[in-house]
């Protein structure tokens, strides 16, 4: 029964014990597999409910319990293989044993083959009742996919009925509207008619009222615009007649230019938008082309110069481009008046004067009608002006000579003080005189700028002459009205 060796922690199994411990495995796993075979049963004879409640679910019914019936069968089929295996071993187990426990091993063998053919029996019964089973879940589902393809028969059946009675409804309904739809429409074209003549009838009624209106209002019309051609006329009549009293009273008019003489003006100086156009006007030998000179920083011996002269010498207006600021101002050289045959109260006018941005009125010896026409229609054009009398060094030396100075004898404190008693007298007498004639004129006070010539060349050249009057003041105030107007923006 054992190797000669003695373990304690190990029992010492007998052979048939070993196989009586065997058949009761083999038992309990036979009782396990006809639980699963009920449990087999019972789920196919759910299944075959769930069928019955389920029309549309019959067929997978019907597998699924094929399934069930085919699992109990490989339990069973592995039940057999269990107890062949059980019966081998103990086959093996008797005949290790049959020289001490043959008459055991014979009646054991007895039980088992009762046991077996009880279990063979057994099987048998199981396999007819899975077969019964399947036949009867095969025949319920048969029936049910009949009466479920019954059904679908006559729910076919009922739906096409339905369909063709739906048609021959909807066609008699569309009968209906057609014929509704006519009648409706014959009774729109009566309507339309009569609409159409009622509103034809209206059209020539609004049209006589309108012949009428129009009728009256060029009626009315042409008596307007006889009573505006009267009082153009009487208007008309009233100017000349004012403008005859104005001329007779020795006032100049002021006229205003139309958009083509603006245009042809501005072509004429050649006028630039992104530039300030300075223009410097006055009567013959007021020194206008020695001031443009003098206020460009130039020489009047200067090859790009405005030519000078004792005589005038400008008979066209004449461009000379800022040579300190050739981006920025131009100077005009304006042809004096009384030079070229044009009355004073035309003279602004003729020249093109209202195209310029700043106009320098500049006079010499008096200011006449000429500088307080120009003056009057720079107000009436808003275009600023300056008020500048030249040569002032030759007028103060004039005042010093009627005053008994002598340069050959008069040393230079006696010099000193002829020259400033000349040039104090010289300059009130000038503001006080151009003041006077702005008042005549009634045009408001306005600052005279007292220059030289080369005073102001050399404050243009910012230098600081000997002798300077208003010279600085000019430059500074004319150069602010030109970056003040917003051109450089």
């Amino acid at each position: 029964m054992g190797s000669g060796h003695s373990h304690q922690s190990e029992p010492e199994w007998d052979p048939i014990e070993w196989a009586q411990r065997e058949l009761r495995e083999a038992e309990e796993r036979q009782t396990r597999a006809e639980e699963a075979a009920r449990h087999a049963e019972e789920a196919a004879e759910r299944a075959a409910r769930e069928a019955k409640e389920q029309r549309q679910r019959g067929h997978a019914a019907k597998l699924a319990a094929e399934r069930a019936a085919q699992a109990a069968r490989e339990a069973a089929e592995r039940i057999r293989q269990q107890k062949e295996e059980a019966r081998r071993a103990e086959q093996r187990t008797r005949e290790e044993a049959e020289t001490h426990v043959h008459e055991e091993a014979e009646a054991r063998a007895h039980e088992e083959a009762e046991a077996r053919a009880r279990e063979e029996t057994e099987a048998r019964a199981r396999e007819e009742a899975e077969a019964r089973a399947r036949e009867e879940t095969e025949a319920r589902a048969r029936e049910e996919a009949e009466a479920h393809a019954r059904e679908e028969a006559e729910a076919r059946a009922r739906e096409e009925v339905e369909a063709r009675t739906r048609r021959e409804a909807e066609a008699r309904a569309r009968e209906e509207a057609e014929a509704r739809a006519r009648e409706q429409q014959a009774r729109t074209e009566r309507i339309l008619q009569q609409r159409q003549r009622q509103e034809e009838e209206a059209r020539r009624q609004r049209a006589l009222e309108e012949e009428t209106r129009r009728t009256r209002i060029a009626k009315e019309e042409a008596e307007r615009e006889a009573r505006e051609a009267t009082e153009l006329a009487r208007k008309a009549q009233a100017e000349r007649e004012e403008l005859e009293k104005l001329l007779k009273k020795g006032i100049q008019p002021v006229v205003m230019p139309t958009f083509e003489e603006i245009r042809l003006a501005k072509a004429k100086v050649q006028y630039n938008d992104a530039m300030f156009h300075f223009a410097v006007a006055g009567i013959a030998g007021s020194g206008k082309s020695s001031l443009i000179n003098a206020l460009c920083g130039m020489n009047n011996s200067d090859p790009n110069a405005a030519p000078t002269g004792v005589n005038e010498t400008t008979m066209e207006i004449s461009r000379y481009v800022d040579t300190a600021h050739p981006e920025r101002f131009v100077w005009y050289d304006v042809p004096g008046s009384g030079t070229l045959g044009t009355p004073d109260w035309q003279y602004f006018n003729s020249q093109g004067l209202y195209v310029f941005d700043c106009v320098i009125v500049l006079f010499n010896n008096r200011f006449t009608a000429t500088d307080q026409a120009i003056l009057t229609n720079c107000q009436h054009f808003q275009i600023p002006t300056f008020i500048v009398r030249s040569k002032s060094d030759q007028h103060i030396l004039n005042l010093m000579m009627d005053a008994g100075y002598d340069p050959d004898v008069e040393d230079a404190d006696s010099r000193e003080q002829y020259y400033r008693i000349a040039r104090e007298q010289y300059i009130s007498g000038t503001r006080e005189a151009v003041e006077k004639n702005l008042t005549q004129a009634n045009l408001p006070k306005q600052r005279v700028y007292i220059v030289s010539k080369k005073a102001l060349f050399l404050a243009a050249k910012n230098r600081q002459p000997r002798g300077m009057i208003d010279e600085v003041e000019l430059l500074t105030d004319l150069y602010s009205v030109a970056y003040q107007s917003g051109r450089f923006a």
